[in-house]
């Protein structure tokens, strides 16, 4: 079965459904979502998106706090770009139905780490899901728009996969993708193909990030022939929750913001040995803060404070992660809540312009799959969602003048073919190697790594790798496969990142090149399949 489209949108965070509902004013959009269309890493986000609009902050302020935490690689010209268009997008927003949380005639504005101003807008602590519950209604309300839900891309079509040769040229025509509820590969057809897909956080042991985040759009987007760059800057969050049945429930930043200590066991804060911000510092040194100590004193995890509030202050402020945390039988408000790092945001991905387009012809990629040059060696709090919703209008309108400017002819596009493949009756194969990739990068390329847990962790993927690729073509593709397969190829990816990196800057540390090296390092790390 075909699907024809003007333009294919593959994920169903922000970044996807605010390019569809503009995308939709010029044409058919068809959104495709591996769950349901709320499903996402957006419909989790509890902080809030960064703009700034108080008179008390500037558009130079948060540039320079952005390029701070990105650890002296971020792309200044896209930052600046960025930052200057917060103020409209944040109006996008509120125009499609997002409530932000007020305090009397105004938006209340809140501050994260990293950050010099109250600058982050929200709603309470769940802004990701009223961001969510807002477009998603706006686009299901669009007869413009179908999204198909549980069907998880396999592949991109692109023109020199057709003709199984490099032409020099590339161009995508869509993707081949499996609906997982009636068990076919569908081909779908577009003018344009956006990645909106997220991260990779799964590609960890431990994350925060929904189970659907597995770097499929990285991992597509490599297989086609697009440039990747800077995957060795996976970011971890600071403060997860430490439970055995909370599955890293994630504690935002912006309990720090508002005023959390960060303890030992024994109840010694500790952030003042790391930096001058203290708690507020970037995520990176929090994260490495957190690991040290941990390792340091033997214990499992550190404690967040903030019992010196008003408990009628914190759960007005924290609602959701109040009671979250009343489940686990922790009282925000009466006891620290012990926290630790994990897997959260992948500050690398698909390399695209300032409108979004990446090098193969009418693929876009933006959102977190993305590399734009905003992040650096890491993330500044809360810039995720806005960078989202800034590329989301710049793609959309650069994609809507290439229509209007080429005429797009397909060529004949072939169905999926799944050969002689047969039911797979040992899907064990698959999740033990989905377990064995996930702790060998937890623990040979995480939060502190070395050359040598590197070349470990690379010899160990390859030879999953192998097997996978076997497996792969040996039976039909299924959800977990397609998956398997994506998360085996990122984690190459950033081993392969992290060892091209002989320094230690931001999110990557490694203790055989403990310092930063500016002179011969700082430019981006950027990998390319070889054809």
């Amino acid at each position: 079965m075909k699907v024809e489209s003007d333009f294919l949108v593959i994920g169903s965070g922000l970044a996807g459904l605010s390019f569809a509902i503009q995308a939709a004013k010029h044409g058919k959009v068809v959104i495709v979502t591996k769950q349901e269309v709320k499903e996402s890493a957006t419909n989790y986000a509890q902080g809030g998106i960064a703009s700034v609009c108080s008179e008390d902050d500037t558009f130079d302020a948060h540039i320079q706090d952005t390029i701070v935490a990105g650890a002296g690689v971020c792309h200044e010209d896209v930052v600046k770009m960025v930052v200057e268009e917060g103020p409209t997008v944040i109006k996008n927003l509120v125009d499609w139905g997002v409530m932000f949380t007020t305090s009397g005639n105004s938006y209340h504005l809140t501050r994260e780490g990293g950050h010099s101003q109250r600058r982050i807008y929200h709603t309470d602590d769940l802004t990701g899901r009223e961001i969510e519950r807002a477009l998603v209604a706006a686009a299901k309300a669009d007869p413009n728009i179908e999204i198909y839900e549980h069907h998880a891309a396999i592949d991109l079509i692109t023109e020199s996969k057709i003709c199984k040769k490099n032409l020099g040229t590339n161009r995508c025509f869509g993707a081949h993708v499996l609906d997982n509820q009636n068990n076919v590969v569908r081909t779908f057809i577009s003018k344009i193909t956006l990645l909106a897909t997220g991260g990779a956080g799964k590609v960890y042991l431990y994350t925060c990030n929904p189970d659907v985040v597995t770097g499929d759009g990285v991992a597509m987007a490599y297989r086609a022939g697009a440039s990747i760059a800077n995957m060795e800057f996976m970011q971890f969050h600071p403060t997860t929750l430490y439970h055995p049945q909370a599955k890293s429930f994630l504690i935002s930043e912006a309990v720090r913001g508002e005023g959390a200590i960060l303890r030992r066991r024994d109840g010694t804060p500790f952030m003042e040995f790391y930096h001058n911000l203290k708690d507020l510092a970037p995520r990176d040194i929090v994260a490495r803060a957190i690991d040290n100590e941990m390792k340091t004193h033997g214990d499992d995890c550190v404690y967040l404070d903030i019992t010196h509030k008003d408990p009628k202050f914190i759960k007005k402020r924290f609602p959701n992660i109040y009671e979250t945390c009343l489940k686990f039988n922790l009282d925000m408000t009466k006891e620290p809540l012990p926290v630790v790092p994990a897997t959260h945001y992948l500050c690398g991905g698909v390399v695209s312009d300032k409108n979004g387009e990446t090098d193969i012809k009418n693929l876009y990629a933006i959102g977190e799959v993305a590399f734009t040059g905003l992040h650096g060696a890491n993330r500044l709090a809360s810039n995720s969602l806005l960078e989202a919703a800034v590329f989301a209008g710049r793609a959309y309108r650069h994609a809507v003048e290439e229509l209007n400017n080429s005429d797009f002819v397909s060529p004949v596009i072939p169905d999926w073919d799944s050969g002689t493949a047969t039911d797979s009756d040992e899907m064990v194969v698959v999740s033990q190697n989905w377990d064995e990739i996930r702790r060998c990068m937890w623990n040979y390329v995480g939060i502190v790594r070395s050359d040598k847990r590197l070349a470990r962790a690379m010899s160990r993927v390859k030879l999953i790798q192998e097997e996978i690729v076997e497996y792969y073509w040996d039976f039909k593709v299924t959800s977990d496969l397609i998956e398997l397969r994506n998360i085996a190829t990122v984690a190459e990816l950033i081993i392969m990142s992290a060892q091209m990196r002989k320094e230690s800057r931001g999110l990557h540390f490694n203790i055989d090149y403990p310092g930063r090296d500016d002179l011969h390092c700082q430019k981006d790390t950027i990998v390319r399949k070889q054809f």
